[in-house]
C-alpha cells in the first residue's frame, strides 16, 4: 500500500508493507527521522507528539496509513532552512529542557497549541493544555514560561508553523 504525505514541507510517497505500522515507527525506522521519540509507546507520555494537519497527535497511537493525503510535521520540520524556530529559541532562553528526551514532543505539542485553543498568558491554561506531555526531569516551569514568551511574541497563527 502506498501513502502520500506532505512531510515537513516535502511531498513523500511511501510504500507501507504492513498496514499495522504506526506513524512513529514509520518516521523513526523507515524515514530515519529520529527526533520523534518512542517513550511509553502507549500514548501516555507525549514524547512521540507530531503535528498532523496542524493538530497534535501521539504518533505511537496512529497507524501510518491514517495520515495518507495529510501534512505531517515532525521536530525536524519545525524550523525553516536550518534555523531554529522561535519556539525552540524560547525553550533555550527559558531553560525548558534538561535531559532533552521529551523536548521534541514538548516542542511539537507547544507548536500545535495555537491551532487548537486561543492562548492567553495563563500558566494554568498552558499546564492543562500540555498535560499529555511528561518530563521526568521536571522542567515544567521553563516549558510554561517558554510557551508564554513565544505566544506573546508569535507571528499570526497561519505563519507560525
Amino acid at each position: 500500500m502506498k501513502i502520500t504525505i506532505d512531510l515537513n514541507g516535502k511531498p513523500c510517497i511511501i510504500e507501507v508493507d504492513d498496514p499495522r505500522v504506526t506513524l512513529l515507527d514509520l518516521l523513526r525506522e523507515r524515514l530515519h527521522l529520529t527526533g520523534t521519540k518512542k517513550g511509553c509507546d502507549r500514548g501516555q507520555c507525549g514524547a512521540c507528539t507530531v503535528l498532523v494537519d496542524g493538530r497534535r497527535i501521539n504518533s505511537c497511537l496512529a497507524l501510518a496509513v491514517t495520515v495518507n493525503e495529510k501534512t505531517v510535521t515532525t521536530i525536524e520540520g519545525l524550523g525553516k532552512s536550518g534555523e531554529l524556530h522561535p519556539l525552540q529559541e524560547a525553550f533555550i532562553a527559558h531553560d525548558a529542557l534538561q535531559c532533552g528526551f521529551c523536548t521534541p514532543g514538548q516542542l511539537m505539542s507547544a507548536a500545535g497549541l495555537a491551532n487548537e485553543i486561543p492562548l492567553r498568558k495563563d500558566p494554568e491554561q498552558i499546564r492543562e493544555a500540555m498535560s499529555g506531555n511528561l518530563c521526568r526531569c521536571g522542567a515544567y516551569k521553563g516549558i510554561v514560561d517558554a510557551i508564554i514568551d513565544y505566544h506573546s511574541n508569535a507571528l499570526p497563527r497561519d505563519e507560525t508553523i
